[in-house]
């Protein structure tokens, strides 16, 4: 039974990233959608060293979650260079892929590739901060439907580990907290946007029946 769960998870999850790729690669390229540069940047090296440390840390099943979400990240990123906002290698950026570069050493010093992977998750919270507040301010230059497969495909990821392993599971742990910030940030974007619209909208009713009902109450 143990078994089928963690193949079920297996191929799910990695199929629901695949897809979930796909409507933010059309959206960005119809210009709908804007990524974020500097995240997606930050995104493709970070993940890219979290594979290759949890292939190091004996990972198997989970890699092909792992697997489609840097080849993905990748993609999005090189198209993000024509069709993505802000900037790629501001002062931060380069502190981030600095720290990233520490992580590296410690792996090939210390022979843990826990290290390498507790360093990539904290500095890609960092990076993924960005795209949280950019959800946030701006949800319609976002795909929706895509970070809620990728939050559903990184649930299913954790099943997909088959044991209680704490560096195996670290980093679809980390994916799905991420994720999951990105959907209440749009979710809470998006209503904050309807609510000033209605307000916006109720101002511009109540001026121009202003002087109506003041006029209506002189001739009363």
């Amino acid at each position: 039974m143990q078994f089928s769960v963690v193949a079920w998870a297996v191929m799910v999850s990695g199929a629901l990233s695949a897809v979930a790729f796909l409507p933010y690669i059309l959206d960005t390229l119809r210009r709908q959608t804007q990524p974020e540069r500097a995240s997606w940047l930050i995104w493709s090296v970070l993940s890219t060293i979290a594979f290759f440390s949890q292939v190091y840390e004996g990972a198997t099943t989970s890699l092909w979650f792992v697997a489609v979400q840097v080849s993905g990240t990748i993609l999005v990123c090189l198209l993000s260079v024509k069709r993505g906002v802000g900037g790629f290698m501001r002062r931060s950026d380069r502190w981030i892929l600095i720290a990233a570069a520490l992580g590296l050493m410690l792996w090939y010093f210390t022979s843990s590739a826990a290290y390498a992977l507790a360093v990539t998750i904290s500095i890609s919270l960092l990076g993924g901060s960005v795209t949280v507040l950019k959800a946030y301010f701006e949800p319609r230059t976002e795909t929706f439907s895509t970070w809620v497969l990728f939050l559903i495909a990184s649930a299913l990821a954790l099943f997909s580990v088959g044991e209680l392993d704490w560096v195996l599971l670290a980093y679809p742990m980390y994916l799905t907290t991420l994720y999951g910030a990105i959907v209440l940030a749009m979710v809470i974007g998006r209503a904050r946007e309807r609510w000033r619209a209605t307000a916006s909208v109720g101002a511009a009713i109540a001026t121009i029946e202003g002087p109506f009902r003041g006029g209506a109450g002189g001739r009363a």
